[in-house]
């Protein structure tokens, strides 16, 4: 024997047929504190607060960032020197 039975009903419906809790408050409220912690997160990438960061009380502020890009070229150009043979 087999006996199929439909019920048509939306989902609140059927949500509160079961005695299940209404989480839509509560959804409500964990997506507005994700997206603006997403939005506080995006406006920590701009390029110059990343920098401001990065070199926070380092002694020598920018001049440290200067020393730092010629740390990063001359060790470009020492691995471009690695690969030739000396005459």
């Amino acid at each position: 024997m087999k006996i199929t039975v439909n019920i048509d009903c939306t989902p609140e419906e059927a949500r509160r047929f079961f005695g299940l809790p209404d989480v839509q408050p509560m959804q409500e409220a964990v997506m507005a504190e994700m997206q603006e912690r997403l939005l506080g997160g995006i406006k920590q990438m701009d390029p110059d607060a990343m920098l401001k960061s990065w070199f926070q009380g380092v002694p020598g502020g920018m001049a440290s960032m200067e020393a730092l890009q010629k740390m990063f070229w001359s060790q470009f150009g020492d691995a471009g020197n690695k690969g030739e043979k000396p005459e």
